[in-house]
């Protein structure tokens, strides 16, 4: 009966031991997981303040902007995202990139192009003297759709206020869709890229009055090279438009009815839809 008893207390002294251990392996666990996304909140943050001159009270709305992103819950995407991709660059740019939605690499490290894609743009971005670090680059969508499919309609209803915001605090002149989605997007229209790319468009986003500047998507000019430099041309497009005046009233709407009609020949090889950073 000794024997017995040992026995079963020895057994009971192990479970305890195990118990406390995964208890405490879970623990640190969250630790860990709680200290990588501290790392990554402040990558993120540093990204918003590296080269910017921006007010507190702005970088602060920002960060809390992104903060709750990161925590969004409003649709499907955030039980199979890795990280939120809320944005990153310069919260008092004049220039903002707009993009479909994050790829691979983009949902492993929560940073917006920084793929093959995400090169091409920072190389077009130097050759017209500006860098990363002085725009703002962000998706339409936040959280990577799986396989890189197509945005679906409540995706894109759930996102579109976290964009409409970041609108509204950076407060940027010119505003450059990448691609198809987030061109159809934020003008209304239904004009392909190949008619529109490369005018400049004005248009009230957010509330705000800007030059909307349609882009051939980097990963398209990628896929097909012919494309590079025209986007390289169209990017050099950017400084000039940065220093123009915005046209008020009806001139405004003159100069986006024109550039929604223009007659730019359309490219059947550049597939913008489904395109991601």
């Amino acid at each position: 009966m000794s024997d017995g008893s040992t026995l079963q207390g020895g057994v009971a002294a192990r479970n305890e031991v195990y118990g406390r251990c995964l208890r405490a392996s879970k623990a640190a666990g969250a630790i860990r997981d709680r200290l990588y996304d501290s790392r990554a909140t402040m990558e993120v943050v540093d990204q918003m303040a590296e080269g910017s001159a921006a007010t507190g009270s702005r970088r602060d709305r920002l960060v809390d902007l992104y903060r709750e992103a990161a925590d969004c819950t409003r649709c499907p995407l955030a039980e199979t995202r890795t990280k939120v991709v809320f944005g990153s660059g310069n919260a008092d740019a004049d220039l903002m990139f707009v993009g479909e939605a994050p790829g691979a690499e983009e949902d492993r490290q929560g940073l917006p192009f920084v793929g093959r894609a995400g090169a091409l743009l920072t190389e077009l971005l130097g050759d017209v003297g500006l860098s990363r670090e002085e725009v703002w680059i962000c998706n339409v969508l936040k959280c990577r759709p799986p396989g890189n499919r197509d945005p679906q309609p409540l995706e894109v209803e759930s996102c579109s206020p976290y964009l409409e915001r970041q609108i509204q605090l950076i407060e940027p002149r010119v505003v450059a869709t990448l691609g198809n989605f987030a061109t159809r997007l934020l003008t209304g229209a239904r004009a392909p890229i190949s008619r529109v790319r490369g005018t400049p468009q004005v248009h009230t986003l957010a509330g705000r009055p800007v030059f909307l500047m349609p882009l051939f998507h980097p990963a398209a000019a990628l896929r097909t090279p012919s494309l590079v430099e025209t986007l390289r041309e169209d990017m050099a497009r950017l400084p000039d438009l940065l220093r123009e005046p915005l046209p008020e009233g009806a001139a405004r709407e003159s100069a986006t009815a024109a550039a929604i009609a223009g007659t730019a020949p359309a490219d059947p090889d550049a597939d913008q839809l489904g395109l991601f950073g």
